[in-house]
């Protein structure tokens, strides 16, 4: 291996230090020659130790596995899309499209630096910021990287833009405007639910059990089963729908960005700003948060993860604390007073 640092003397006698990758020059501030050898030396054995012990890594990574070397970012992202399915499949597909991301898919994997994840970080969104810790973290998992590249505690944190719930008279107003049965039933529907844009428009006839007053459906992103009960608004709206086969049979067909356009068109028309259809679910919730409804019946709801189940719970929704006088005479009125039992009985 090349010596990459080199000495030479100026006409003052002043040995000086040359980087010959860079071309950089620096003093060396002595006039001895075997000083300003030991000097070089030393700077020269500096350079080479972590370089050969990234070779001797390397060698025992690649006898286990034979890919270890030639594996980029590219290679992480690509498995990592691979393993996921359906909506979430396509929602990791759009994130590697990232330009940020993608001038990382070229970075050898085991040749990683912190400036290389720091850089891409720093060019991206709050999005990169999510997608890249995961694939950081898949990397690992996988044994792909013997380290991490960047400790979990200096990763930058994650900030979302703030998020707000729908309210009753926003939601009043576009489904007063709304010319489209179907698409007005939708959105009463996601109002009543607080589901999922995609959950709610795949929606089916034979999810309805009418006995029972109960509508099921798998989560598209969890897998999980959600089973709700509906009253009479709700009812009235499904008697609206097909009896038979899918409840939205355009709006199912679809895409998940083109139906939150629609719906943002819609806002911008009314001039409603800083909402989603997503604020539905903030909605669902802060109301069922209001209500008194028991965080446990929300989270079955709306999901066990649902971040608008925690933000309603935690801090958001405003609750008005009845008095506890109101509470003491709520509690008497239920009290049933019990027969004394007669004296010598």
């Amino acid at each position: 291996m090349n010596a990459r640092y080199r000495c030479f003397r100026r006409a003052s006698g002043v040995f000086y230090l040359e980087d010959t990758t860079t071309h950089q020059q620096s003093s060396l501030k002595t006039r001895d020659k075997h000083e300003a050898a030991r000097l070089t030396h030393a700077r020269n054995e500096a350079h080479l130790q972590p370089q050969l012990n990234r070779r001797i890594a390397q060698a025992y990574l690649a006898a286990g596995d034979p890919q270890a070397l030639t594996r980029t970012w590219q290679d992480v992202m690509e498995a990592a899309v691979q393993l996921k399915s359906g909506a979430n499949q396509v929602r990791w597909a759009t994130a590697i499209r990232e330009p940020a991301l993608l001038g990382l898919g070229k970075v050898p994997l085991l040749e990683t630096q912190a400036d290389h994840l720091l850089k891409a970080l720093h060019q991206g969104t709050v999005s990169t910021n999510v997608y890249l810790r995961r694939l950081h973290n898949f990397a690992l998992d996988m044994s792909w990287l013997p380290w991490p590249v960047i400790p979990k505690r200096q990763w930058p944190a994650v900030r979302f833009k703030a998020k707000r719930a729908i309210t009753w008279e926003e939601h009043q107003r576009i489904v007063t405007r709304e010319p489209n049965l179907e698409r007005r039933a939708y959105y009463e529907l996601i109002w009543h639910l607080g589901g999922a844009q995609g959950d709610m428009a795949n929606l089916r006839a034979s999810d309805i059990d009418w006995e029972r007053q109960t509508i099921s459906f798998f989560r598209q992103k969890t897998r999980e089963l959600s089973l709700l009960r509906f009253g009479e608004s709700m009812a009235a709206i499904l008697r609206q729908l097909p009896s038979v086969g899918p409840l939205f049979p355009y709006l199912r067909t679809v895409r998940a960005n083109d139906r939150a356009t629609e719906f943002h068109q819609r806002c911008v028309g009314l001039g409603i700003q800083g909402v989603s259809l997503h604020s539905y679910r903030y909605a669902w919730a802060e109301r069922a948060r209001v209500a008194g409804m028991p965080e446990r019946f929300a989270m079955e709801a709306l999901g066990h993860n649902s971040k608008a189940v925690h933000h309603a719970y935690s801090r958001r929704a405003l609750v008005q604390v009845p008095s506890l006088e109101e509470y003491e005479q709520s509690a008497a009125a239920k009290v049933v007073p019990m027969a004394r039992a007669a004296v010598g009985a």
